[in-house]
């Protein structure tokens, strides 16, 4: 005969299941009706934005590729023994990444301000109190 076997639970399930179900108080207030064309704008304007992102990211990782491709002393030259393609991939591209992906969010940022400075929608406004 098998031994009996253990229902094996973690400590928070346990909680959780005691506590029962409760109606959700954390849910937020059902926004007010949204202007459909002006979401369409915004979202046009942001679609724009991530577009012009990923193009300009494509020029500098490509733009990297095609440096190294054209000039292969890159690779052979070295800086207290790091080659200086790596050099310029740790010192130039990271940081231009990380610029990239700033610009990105606050012009999207930007594009929910303006449209909520206009009155678009429910863009920026967050849910209307009942």
């Amino acid at each position: 005969m098998s031994p009996r076997r253990e229902k094996l639970t973690s400590p928070q399930t346990r909680i959780a299941l005691a506590r029962g179900n409760r109606p959700a108080q954390h849910l937020l207030p059902i926004p007010g009706p949204v202007d459909t064309e002006a979401a369409r704008r915004l979202f046009r304007r942001q679609r724009r934005t991530a577009v012009r992102t990923v193009a300009l990211l494509s020029l500098l990782l490509f733009g990297m590729s095609g440096a190294f491709a054209l000039w292969p002393q890159l690779t052979v030259l070295r800086v207290s023994g790091v080659p200086v393609s790596w050099a310029l991939l740790v010192v130039a591209v990271y940081p231009l990444l990380f610029l990239l992906a700033l610009w990105h969010v606050r012009s999207a940022e930007r594009a929910e301000e303006d449209a909520a400075a206009r009155g678009e929608g429910a863009a920026g406004k967050g849910p209307t109190e009942p």
